[in-house]
């Protein structure tokens, strides 16, 4: 499923996250959860018409209304999104991951202890 997910836009994942939030919506739902000044309908439904052509959502016919729901999980565009930032940014080397946020975010000595644990809890579970 990895290689079938595509990178998203910043307008088409803003309407993923609301839909990953509501499970599925018409497009006046998603209309509704967005930041003022909120976007045209037309605009909206445009862009779920891309995210249905590259197979994020997809839709039940209740008559004249359809009613989207996504076919891809949150936890897998992050997993994918991820990937992309680990390859392009970081060489797939999550010590120059680690590195980077230690001297970009100013990690503390209790966030570095917990990543430490998360990491070989991770670790482990692999084993």
């Amino acid at each position: 499923m990895k290689e079938s997910i595509k990178e998203l836009t910043k307008a088409e994942e803003q309407v993923m996250r609301i839909l990953w939030q509501l499970n599925e919506a018409i497009v006046k739902d998603v209309v509704e959860q967005m930041p003022e000044p909120k976007p045209a309908y037309n605009t909206v439904s445009t862009v779920i018409r891309v995210l249905e052509g590259k197979g994020f959502i997809d839709h039940k016919a209740y008559g004249n209304s359809y009613v989207y729901f996504p076919t891809i999980s949150e936890e897998n565009y992050k997993k994918f999104a991820l990937d992309k930032i680990m390859n392009n940014y970081f060489s797939n080397s999550y010590q120059s991951l680690v590195s980077f946020l230690v001297s970009e975010k100013n990690l503390g000595i209790n966030e570095l202890e917990e990543l430490t644990k998360l990491a070989e809890n991770l670790k482990n579970k692999k084993q």
